[in-house]
């Protein structure tokens, strides 16, 4: 099993989950490059010539990267990939690259996946001021000065705590250790550039298109047997950001996906803030009869 965690977190945020899985299967948390304790190169936005040691931060790296470790002796083991919000987008990603590839995997678990509503193809769902004003903050937020100061402000233990009441509205395990996970990494070389890189990501995948491409059976050269991939969704209720009314729409729109199970009073990181709900879920996921 992989678990792939969220914008500026690591995979130390996956804390309360690997203890209660890793009896039962084989767990691997990386950090995204970018995150945690992981490489944090320069940043190349799509019109950016990449130089020698720049990346281009999105969605289709960060799948080669899991797709990658995920089959490195694989062997005849059973893949499950599980990710928390941006994670869930790029193991989606990682599924239709491993698909490809002939290793698909048993199944994908998104929890509160992202749904990037600020991506320019969403841009006529926004308020005529903000489809106005696009141009001016895609112009803005590129520029290093403005990001550098942007991130310092935000990269704070007091602001880091704020945001995680906000995400987490019970405010159960909000502590000092969860604080700490987020904030040394912002402290590295280098964490301004993967700021930079991700908020700039104005044109990458979204969820609906791979969902549907996961839906459509198999592509070119594909088994119809590799073709299926099950997806299950995992929501908090009251998660501020991705709305759970989205996914309930993507349960109702997508045939791969197969369950979904919303959990009342909890927000964006349900595995961190009600692990004693999320892990059994996760388990009988994982560890029950897969579809035939």
């Amino acid at each position: 099993m992989v678990l792939v965690h969220g914008f500026g977190a690591c995979n130390g945020h996956w804390r309360h989950t690997w203890p209660a899985l890793a009896p039962s299967c084989e767990v691997i948390a990386p950090d995204l490059l970018g995150f945690g304790a992981s490489d944090k190169p320069r940043s190349a936005l799509r019109d950016e010539l990449l130089t020698p040691g720049s990346v281009r931060y999105g969605f289709d790296l960060w799948a080669e990267l899991v797709a990658d470790l995920a089959t490195d002796g694989l062997g005849d083991r059973r893949l499950h990939l599980v990710g928390n919000s941006i994670g869930a987008m790029v193991c989606l990603n990682a599924c239709l690259r491993l698909r490809r590839q002939g290793h698909p995997p048993q199944q994908a678990i998104l929890l509160d996946c992202a749904q990037r509503t600020l991506d320019d193809k969403r841009l006529a769902e926004q308020p005529p001021l903000a489809r106005l004003g696009r141009p001016a903050l895609k112009q803005l937020v590129r520029q290093r000065w403005l990001t550098a100061l942007l991130f310092r402000a935000l990269a704070r233990p007091a602001v880091i705590r704020q945001v995680l009441l906000q995400a987490y509205p019970s405010g159960a395990h909000v502590d000092a250790e969860l604080v700490a996970l987020l904030h040394q990494p912002t402290t590295d070389p280098g964490a301004v550039e993967s700021f930079r890189g991700f908020i700039n990501l104005f044109d990458d995948h979204l969820a609906p298109t791979l969902l549907d491409a996961l839906s459509s059976g198999a592509g070119a050269g594909e088994t119809a047997e590799a073709a299926s991939i099950p997806v299950r969704l995992l929501w908090g209720e009251a998660d501020p950001w991705e709305d759970p009314g989205e996914a309930r729409r993507w349960a109702q729109a997508y045939a791969c996906i197969e369950e979904l199970i919303v959990l009342p009073g909890i927000g964006h990181c349900p595995h961190d803030e009600a692990p004693d709900q999320v892990n059994p879920i996760l388990q009988r996921w994982i560890l029950g009869p897969m579809p035939t």
